[in-house]
């Protein structure tokens, strides 16, 4: 606990993997009273009635209906990053709670890690660093080859703001860009990065040489790419994943991946995270993974923190909370 007189805000934690940034706790003491996980737990009598916010760093801490009727005097919880799958929003909502995210914040830095991995994949730069490190080589084969990237058709699957700053970056690499989205976007959007919509997710994935995933996650798109999807890729595509890991049927991946079913993989995001030790994702060498670091830049996490201190004042003074989340009469996020 800081100054007395600050808005009091739960947090994961002050350090360690699951803690918020280490960076960042100087800023936020300037606005709030941090109370941690472990504090709240320990004394939730003292400290629930002082909590006007939650501030969710990496998914934690968790809210829970146990922790929302805990917290008497919760206005608004400020999520960072743009997936809303940890929450249960009808829930909170009918706590009469707020809820605000970082879409903008993480949307490039995703985008980018979209391409690296797409152009990693596709060049087997992985199985390059290994080949060119590895103590028993002793010449490069010529015929050692990847798969070309300009010129080639990427499908995008989810055209919101990172699937769209994906097509403005694959348009630079000369791509031929598809998707398939819930909406489709205006003309002059689609013709600014050369975009062909695809009604049919079937013929996307069809026609496309890579396959990038950049939808969010709901019980709607929950293993949106399974057994049947991944056999109508094409046997040389790559599919990319900076989504959510539930978006695979991962069993169905691996099999595809060591039958020949397509090509390859690069992935950001599984389920769990990280993966047992013993997964089978692990051992393939036309796989790329990466820590679920879609948004982890030094800019991009401050930039987040900063959107959530927005919120969250916002919140307590009465003011329109940039980035809420609103909910639709069905309980979609508006």
């Amino acid at each position: 606990m800081g100054d007395q007189d600050l808005p009091g805000v739960l947090v994961s934690g002050l350090e360690g993997p699951h803690g918020i940034c280490e960076d960042h706790i100087g800023d936020l003491q300037k606005h709030f009273t941090l109370v941690t996980l472990q504090e709240f737990l320990e004394n939730n009598t003292r400290f629930g009635p002082k909590v006007q916010a939650v501030y969710i760093w990496g998914g934690k801490p968790a809210v829970t209906r146990e922790l929302l009727q805990s917290l008497p005097s919760l206005k608004i919880i400020a999520s960072a990053g743009a997936g809303l799958d940890h929450l249960d929003l009808k829930l909170i909502a009918s706590c009469g709670v707020k809820v605000a995210n970082t879409p903008q914040a993480v949307s490039s830095p995703t985008a980018d890690m979209g391409m690296a991995l797409l152009l990693a994949a596709a060049r087997r730069v992985v199985e390059g660093h290994r080949l060119a490190i590895a103590p028993d080589t002793e010449n490069f084969s010529t015929n050692w080859m990847g798969q070309e990237v300009t010129g080639a058709t990427l499908g995008i699957i989810g055209m919101g703001s990172i699937g769209y700053k994906i097509a403005q970056r694959a348009k630079a690499f000369e791509m031929k860009i598809l998707y398939h989205n819930r909406k489709r976007r205006k003309l002059e959007e689609e013709e600014a990065v050369g975009a062909t919509y695809c009604e049919s997710l079937d013929d996307l994935l069809r026609r496309s040489d890579f396959v990038l995933l950049a939808v969010s996650l709901t019980p709607q798109t929950q293993r949106l790419i399974g057994k049947r999807e991944l056999n109508l890729m094409k046997p040389t595509a790559i599919l990319v994943n900076v989504g959510r890991g539930l978006l695979v049927d991962q069993d169905a991946l691996v099999q595809a991946l060591q039958t020949g079913v397509i090509k390859g993989a690069a992935l950001d995001v599984t389920h769990p995270e990280p993966l047992p030790r013993d997964h089978p994702l692990l051992k393939l060498e036309n796989v790329t993974l990466t820590p679920h670091a879609g948004s982890a830049t030094h800019q991009a996490r401050r930039q987040m923190m900063e959107n959530l201190v927005a919120s969250i004042l916002a919140s307590l003074h009465g003011l329109p909370i940039p980035n809420e989340v609103r909910l639709n009469w069905d309980n979609s996020v508006a």
